[in-house]
């Protein structure tokens, strides 16, 4: 069982959109009769908060009440006009920069020790109605420490991603060396977004209803297994529905970029400091078109493509062969270290040892509960971060010779985290399908998803089940994606977009995108001939000089600049007490 200071590291480290991902097919399997994936250790689990049994339901259902009751069969009503949440929003900003925030000792669900100190931040369920119901957001903060004489900057807000990430761990990673000199100007502030752990939480499912195990997913969906999982996705979607009632539809990123402007005015900033990964790169991109003359700087980690056209089901898509890019990463390094693994010397011959492990696996289920939705599930990390490649290969051999033991606990789902895990993945459902429209007719899906399989096959069809609830979602009002960037961006000051080049989650041409959007002064720093999803942090030097100076001194070194990659983990032994470790607690990143 992961302890809750862990669970913050592997947050730091790992949490992102499709790091949320993750967590939420954990979720979101156990609806179905055949699972997608389940949740890996290391990412499911990790969202930020320690777990809150038995709170989510209630308060989710406290804000349903003082809204208004809507069952799951009644339409949504439509959107306010932009005018008047816009109007609401500059109250609210305006209110809260006069009350500001009342910083005390964290609770202790939060598990933030010292010198960290927590506040709540009341916001607009409805911008469009200020004065309406209230939901209170969770937010952490750790002064700037002025070490070595250094000036105070102001606040420096992160959001680690998702949607579904909390970012309360965020203080906790003054002290580490790629954050002290950061951490010695800034006040470092975190947050749970609307949703996210104790901020008016959104659940879709009961928790303690899931299923624990073991999932059987197919290679290539039959007819039937499609059949199951489209009626899975529509029980999900009526669930959220049923729990959420009419805040449902209140969940979107245009409502996260107004808390996060409410937030910083009750900072007492004028100008946003902000660090965003993944998803937070989308959330900071709006925030920088709708509020560019609040921007103070901004460092945008790994980088989702915010053209309209691709928000979301298309960003989606673009996903499937840049996972399988960094599938065939994973397989090409334990080719090269097949003296250690003895999985084989190609990446054909690893491929073929891990689906001699999935036919195993599809037959007996390891330790009882892991099965191939369990096991793809784990080895879909090693996308993320290639941290993880030792233990995971060591893992495939140990099965190989007889002993599951390694691989029955790396991919065992977290029982603790379970709650967590259900949070992060209504939340991801929920701003995906209100955040723009999707195919609601399943011959587009099935015939997207089937022609990419056929050459990226390892991750196109667990995606696409995970967000098929959005083809049936019961909000009738749906967003229309901002116009990233246009003629706000002149005003813009400087900006900086981190990416890696063989990045799965967020592909490469998402940071090129967002570059060429932000305008003349953002600038764009690449991890070339890597891949793992938070470049910024601890895993390259060059990267992180690179971010220092600008948030130091809103400099960077040119319009486009690039890192030689991070060195390749070191692989570990079979006789190596690591590779039975859930996983690796890594240096944290944004």
């Amino acid at each position: 069982m992961r302890t809750t200071p862990a669970r913050h590291a592997a947050a730091a480290a790992a949490l992102a959109l499709m790091a949320t991902a993750v967590t939420a097919a954990t979720a979101f399997a156990a609806t179905a009769g055949t699972a997608g994936t389940a949740g890996t250790a290391g990412t499911a689990g990790t969202a930020g908060t320690a777990g809150t049994a038995g709170t989510a339901g209630t308060n989710v259902t406290i804000v349903t009440a003082i809204t208004t009751a809507a069952t799951a069969s009644s339409p949504a009503p439509a959107a306010a006009a932009p005018d008047a949440e816009s109007a609401g929003a500059a109250l609210a900003a305006r209110r809260a920069a006069a009350s500001g925030l009342d910083f005390r000792t964290c609770p202790a669900v939060e598990a933030l020790p010292d010198p960290v100190r927590c506040a709540v931040l009341r916001v607009p369920l409805d911008y469009a109605r200020p004065d309406g119901p209230q939901i209170s957001l969770t937010v952490s903060r750790v002064p700037a420490s002025r070490a070595g004489g250094a000036a105070r900057q102001g606040a420096l807000v992160h959001n680690p991603g998702g949607p579904g990430a909390s970012g309360m761990y965020f203080p906790l990673l003054a002290p580490l060396p790629a954050w002290r000199r950061i951490a010695a100007a800034y006040d470092l502030v975190g947050y749970a977004p609307r949703g996210v752990g104790r901020s008016a939480p959104l659940s879709c499912q009961d928790p303690a209803a899931r299923s624990t195990g073991p999932t059987q997913v197919p290679v290539r969906p039959s007819p039937a297994d499609k059949e199951r999982r489209r009626a899975a996705a529509r029980a999900y979607a009526r669930g959220c529905a049923e729990r959420a009632g009419a805040a449902l539809r209140h969940y979107t990123t245009l409502n996260n970029v107004r808390d996060l402007h409410v937030l910083r005015a009750a900072l007492g900033e004028e100008g946003l400091t902000f660090a965003g990964a993944s998803y937070g790169t989308y959330l900071g991109a709006v925030y920088a078109t709708l509020y560019p003359g609040h921007v103070r700087r901004m460092v945008l980690d790994s980088a989702v493509n915010p053209d309209p056209a691709r928000v979301w089901y298309r960003n989606n898509l673009d996903q499937a062969p840049a996972f399988e890019r960094r599938w065939y990463d994973f397989r090409s390094w334990v080719a090269r270290h097949h003296a250690a693994y003895g999985l084989g010397s190609t990446p054909a011959a690893v491929q073929a040892s891990y689906d001699r492990v999935r036919e195993a696996l599809a037959r007996t289920p390891a330790g009882g509960n892991i099965g191939t939705g369990e096991l793809h599930a784990a080895y879909l990390e090693t996308a993320y971060r290639d941290e993880v490649w030792p233990e995971r290969a060591a893992a495939l051999a140990a099965f190989l010779r007889g002993d599951p033991e390694p691989l029955t606990g790396q991919a065992a789902p977290d029982p603790a985290a379970a709650t967590e895990a259900e949070n992060a993945t209504a939340v991801y459902t929920a701003v995906l399908c209100n955040d723009a429209s999707w195919p609601e007719d399943w011959e587009t899906w099935d015939r997207d998803h089937t022609a990419l399989a056929r050459t990226a096959p390892f991750e196109t069809w667990s995606n696409g089940f995970l967000n098929l609830p959005c083809a049936s979602w019961p909000v009738a009002a749906r967003q229309r994606p901002v116009a990233v960037g246009g003629a706000p961006s002149s005003r813009l000051p400087r900006t900086l977009v981190v990416a890696a080049e063989r990045d799965g989650a967020t592909p490469y041409a998402g940071a090129l995108e967002l570059q060429r959007r932000l305008g003349a002064e953002a600038a764009l720093v690449t991890e070339m001939g890597a891949g793992s999803h938070g470049v910024f942090g601890g895993r390259n030097d060059c990267v992180d000089r690179h971010v220092e100076r600008y948030l130091l001194t809103g400099d960077t070194s040119g319009w486009r600049v690039t890192c030689a990659p991070h060195p390749e983990p070191a692989p570990v032994s079979l006789d190596d007490r690591a590779a039975r470790a859930l996983g690796a607690v890594l240096p944290p990143v944004v």
